[in-house]
């Protein structure tokens, strides 16, 4: 039978307001709001439960104001036909893992990625890395709700400064980690345990309160990015910061600032109408691209190429 053409109006009504709605709950998880979140994303999955994005966001909502069982069940549902590893290293979910349940999500991801993808030559590796990169990424959703009382107000709020220590203390327990897992197996690398797993070591070095454990580790990183079996993005960011502390100008852009107006723009640059060469040389991509999609901010220095 064919649709006529108030059929077809009907038809793409409903998709607006299911897209509506998940962008609404988007918007209400941004402002810290995550009750009307959650309200948004259960109302979209009433609508349209094949959604699988819009149920792991409502899965993500739930597990942030620790209410597990809603938790579990709307990971499980948008898990289904998943076979990524991801879920393994979202920070929106450390709350779940003392859970029984986590254990058998666990498993269950491992067991599809290996099926569907080129195998890990070191599973359990990967699933120790990527609980390092949940534990490191661990309270930024809080962090982003402390930037934007920053960028209203002009000050941090009062409870920022004891989050802020409890992240130093879980930075601190997961380099230890990092440590004894590398010690026992290696440096982590994409063909053996995963190019989202094989970054948990960069994360953890790049946010450690030393600079010598930076210097220290970057010949390694950089050796990583540039025989394809670890990140250039993160070799970069480490590059960068090293550079910054030490009272340098960044090479590739990754490092940024508040100016006087709170807004977020970056450090001063190593000759900067030749950023993009510097950039290709490992991969990134236009420092124009990066900075409007990271920052807002509009780059307008125009590129050169040295001969």
């Amino acid at each position: 039978m064919r649709c006529t053409r108030q059929c077809i109006t009907v038809i793409l009504l409903l998709r607006f307001i299911v897209v509506f709605s998940q962008n609404k709950g988007d918007t209400y998880r941004r402002e810290g709001n995550l009750e009307n979140a959650i309200v948004a994303y259960r109302n979209n999955f009433n609508k349209s439960p094949e959604d699988k994005n819009n149920t792991y966001n409502l899965a993500c909502a739930f597990a942030l104001i620790h209410q597990k069982d809603s938790a579990f069940k709307y990971l499980q549902k948008a898990m289904i036909n998943d076979n990524s590893l991801w879920v393994l290293a979202d920070n929106d979910l450390l709350y779940l893992t003392d859970d029984k349940r986590w254990k058998l999500l666990e498993k269950s991801q491992l067991q599809k990625f290996q099926r569907y993808h080129a195998k890990l030559k070191k599973p359990n590796y990967a699933k120790e890395l990527l609980r390092l990169i949940m534990k490191d990424q661990a309270y930024d959703y809080q962090f982003d709700m402390a930037k934007l009382y920053f960028m209203k107000n002009g000050k941090a709020p009062h409870w920022y400064y004891p989050l802020s220590v409890l992240k130093q203390e879980t930075t601190k327990d997961n380099f230890s980690k990092m440590e004894d897992l590398i010690a026992q197996n290696g440096w982590p690398t994409y063909s053996s345990v995963g190019k989202i797993a094989a970054d948990g070591p960069l994360l953890v070095i790049n946010h450690h309160e030393k600079e010598a454990i930076r210097v220290k580790y970057l010949p390694r990183i950089k050796k990583a990015c540039l025989e394809t079996e670890g990140s250039c993005v993160e070799y970069a960011k480490i590059q960068d910061r090293i550079l910054v502390n030490t009272g340098k100008k960044q090479r590739y852009g990754m490092q940024f600032e508040y100016d006087e107006n709170r807004i977020l723009v970056p450090l001063p640059i190593e000759s900067p109408e030749y950023i993009d060469q510097r950039r290709k040389k490992i991969g990134l991509e236009p420092i124009k691209e990066y900075l409007k999609r990271k920052i807002n901010y509009n780059w307008e220095v125009i590129q050169k190429e040295s001969n």
